[in-house]
């Protein structure tokens, strides 16, 4: 009997907890000034190392569009991130990527991700539901219960772009939960304060931060990459540096278009 009451208790607070996931979910409701329909992003990709100079790597292009879906009757962005190596790069490793995430305009978090990773001989394929009321991630091969609002990588930028940092201190740190390959993961991103940056699409007043990543083959520390947006309402990305296990990698914003609002942090051309 006492076996039953227990089982009974604990499936009562089950199913109280995905309940407030549900209320939560519906209620929230994120402020964005910072991006719009229409927007599209393009970047160079360079590879710097000491036997083969800096090299042309690719371009990644991510663009922000209406999609006529809707998830749960809720209206979304289609935010879609493709990147292309170099016929150059090609020959010794060729990237083909496409990443889309199908955002809710209010709350900002993923209904959907599609992942198409083609990088030298690693091929990797994963669609991704997000049932935020229910509190569960199910991809191609299982599901799983996540943390209320918990994002993808493409979603979790364009998140990270809505939050204030205008009172941030130097070395304080941002939280945003994020999902990928079947597992959940706490990126932290440490603000590294106030730069002055030069691209070659000119010089900008930028914030500039430290995205945490995981250790491994190809990051010797947890904060090997520094990022730079501008310091304005759009906090566009213009610069990113990362340090790897042999040379370095740099992406860099070319051209841009449909933003929300002028680029006043750029103090010239």
């Amino acid at each position: 009997m006492k076996i039953k009451l227990h089982f009974i208790v604990l499936l009562v607070c089950f199913s109280l907890q995905h309940t407030i996931v549900a209320q939560e979910f519906k209620y929230r409701t994120v402020e964005n000034n910072a991006f719009i329909t229409g927007e599209k992003l393009k970047f160079s990709v360079y590879y710097d190392a000491m036997f083969t100079g800096k090299v042309n790597a690719g371009t990644a292009t991510i663009e922000v569009k209406n999609s006529g879906r809707k998830f749960k009757d809720r209206e979304v962005y289609q935010i879609i991130g493709v990147g292309k190596s170099t016929r150059t790069f090609d020959l010794f490793f060729p990237v083909r990527d496409r990443f889309e995430s199908y955002v809710d305009k209010l709350a900002l978090v993923p209904h959907l991700f599609v992942r198409r990773t083609r990088e030298g001989s690693y091929v990797k394929d994963d669609d991704v539901i997000f049932d935020h009321e229910n509190g569960t991630a199910q991809s191609r091969k299982k599901t799983q219960f996540v943390e209320p609002f918990i994002q993808d990588i493409i979603s979790a930028v364009y998140y990270a772009r809505t939050i204030d940092f205008s009172d941030a201190k130097e070395g304080q740190n941002f939280s945003i939960n994020f999902f990928l390959d079947d597992s959940a993961y706490v990126s932290v991103i440490q603000f590294q304060g106030r730069e002055v940056v030069e691209t070659s699409l000119g010089v900008f007043n930028c914030l500039a931060f430290k995205p945490m990543v995981a250790t491994g083959e190809v990051f010797g520390n947890p904060y090997p990459m520094t990022l730079w947006v501008t310091d304005d309402e759009n906090k566009l990305p213009v610069l990113a540096k990362s340090a790897v296990i042999v040379g370095s990698v740099k992406m860099e914003l070319i051209k841009y278009s449909g933003l929300a609002h002028p680029v006043t942090a750029q103090l010239k051309r």
